[in-house]
């Protein structure tokens, strides 16, 4: 799974940097400041996500009895939700979906215990 988490890593870094450029670049004249802001916060939160599950997958690596598959696993959910609510918001102004994000959020303190945990213990 070392492999999975770091190439899910890479390449959600990969969509995050494609997403900020086209942020920056094609949407700061379609987009009102705040829908720009709330796109750029999807965009940073799943840039850091990245990075989590390439530490996942360092750390499955390092030790791979722990239980981190879980940790990568919420992260995933976690930018699935989070970051992909916030960029559906931004770009459609559907504000209901303001109402999930924070279940995104969840998935990513999920992850980060997780990690935490399995790797402390």
């Amino acid at each position: 799974m070392d492999r999975f988490f770091f190439t899910s890593g890479a390449i959600a870094a990969l969509v995050a940097v494609a997403l900020g450029a086209f942020g920056a670049h094609s949407l700061r004249a379609k987009l009102t400041p705040e829908m720009l802001n709330i796109f750029e916060v999807g965009v940073r939160y799943q840039m850091y996500h990245a990075f989590g599950l390439i530490a996942v997958a360092w750390a499955t690596a390092r030790w791979p009895e722990a239980h981190l598959n879980a940790a990568g696993w919420a992260f995933i959910v976690g930018i699935v939700i989070f970051s992909g609510s916030l960029y559906l918001l931004s770009l459609t102004d559907t504000r209901w979906l303001g109402a999930i994000t924070p279940l995104g959020g969840l998935a990513f303190l999920i992850g980060w215990a997780i990690l935490v945990w399995s790797v402390a213990k």
